[in-house]
């Protein structure tokens, strides 16, 4: 797909057609960085997002309880 460059104020701009940021997944914020002589446009990605996405709690295991006692507890000071 070819478009033309638009002046925005000091810069220049391009329209980018909304089928084409759906299918990229481009929402309001995006990332912009310059790779050779092309410029790449990603979506921002939130650190951490979707990791308890499916997360079950019922599921979740105390991993502690499995441990052995400590033989040398008694000897602990505090």
């Amino acid at each position: 797909m070819q478009t033309t460059l638009r002046k925005i104020g000091n810069s220049k701009g391009v329209i980018i057609p909304a089928a084409l940021l759906a299918q990229a997944g481009l929402d309001d914020a995006v990332d912009l960085r310059l790779e050779g002589n092309r410029i790449i446009i990603e979506p921002v990605k939130i650190p951490r997002e979707g990791w308890f996405k499916g997360a079950d709690p019922v599921l979740d295991v105390d991993v502690w309880e499995e441990l052995p006692p400590d033989g040398d507890a008694s000897e602990w000071e505090w």
